[in-house]
């Protein structure tokens, strides 16, 4: 793996991601420059220490930070100006970005999709950080055609930020995160939806415990329409794995059978270990 300093690189998108990106990459040595349509986030960015204002010139690495559904074209876009030697992204689904990609005609072999299991429900540049990526694993999903010096490249930007490489394949990487991510959302959502016509008094008892488990249900709804459309499948499956038991249990409880309730309990501080 070559140096992690002193590297030219391109972060397009200056949202939490990208911002914190450009915060971690910057403070180790490189020259990181930012890309937004958005001026008003870039010079925020840059006022936070993330880079500075693209210049033009081509670049040893681009980092895409951009919506999923415009990951594609802006790396089509870029590949045809000769932006950058290599490329990768954060966004959570890889493989119909990569499906997209090759449609448009992008050079598979500069490209490594990405994706950084970080983040959080807040956005915009104001809230990104440096040690976002810290001990966090990142998802590396390289295709059989990368070219070797390319890989070594995204995998120095990584690890430069603290994160972990793990390399999986795209539709391998969909599924899990599928189960861990995307479909929790939804259901964090599902359970968020039914407060909605919630009476006053139970909103004034509740607790911590519900905030915490509808957390994730206050992110960017444009976003995780995008993420969820293109990884549909799994999610779909994920979340019929919950329904299920959810069902399982509402007929459990209205027969009072306390032995059923209990085992789904138990399976579920059982599930949760397994998280460390």
């Amino acid at each position: 793996m070559g140096e992690a300093r002193g590297r030219r690189v391109l972060v397009v998108g200056t949202g939490l991601l990208g911002a914190s990106v450009g915060l971690a990459l910057s403070g180790c040595g490189n020259d990181v420059q930012l890309l937004d349509t958005d001026l008003d986030a870039v010079a925020v960015a840059e006022r936070r220490g993330a880079g500075r204002a693209w210049d033009g010139t081509p670049v040893d690495l681009a980092v895409l930070a951009t919506p999923p559904h415009v990951v594609a074209e802006c790396l089509a876009k870029l590949q045809q100006t000769g932006a950058a030697d290599a490329y990768t992204d954060v966004a959570s689904v890889k493989q119909a970005v990569l499906d997209e990609a090759e449609e448009l005609g992008c050079d598979l072999r500069r490209f490594v999709g990405g994706h950084p299991m970080a983040g959080g429900e807040t956005s915009g540049p104001g809230a990104a950080r440096a040690d976002l990526f810290a001990g966090r694993p990142w998802a590396l999903c390289p295709t059989s055609e990368v070219e070797d010096d390319a890989m070594d490249a995204v995998l120095c930007a990584v690890s430069a930020t603290g994160a972990r490489p793990v390399l999986c394949a795209p539709a391998e990487h969909d599924a899990a995160v599928g189960l861990v991510s995307h479909a929790p959302h939804m259901v964090a959502s599902a359970l968020a939806a039914t407060l909605l016509d919630a009476p006053p008094l139970a909103l004034d008892l509740a607790g911590r415990g519900l905030a915490d488990t509808t957390r994730i249900a206050a992110g960017d709804v444009t976003l995780w329409r995008h993420i969820v459309h293109r990884n549909r499948a799994p999610v779909a499956d994920a979340v019929r794995q919950v329904a299920d038991r959810l069902t399982r249990l509402a007929d459990d409880l209205r027969v009072g059978d306390a032995d059923a309730v209990e085992a789904l309990l138990a399976g579920g501080a059982a599930g949760r270990a397994r998280l460390g």
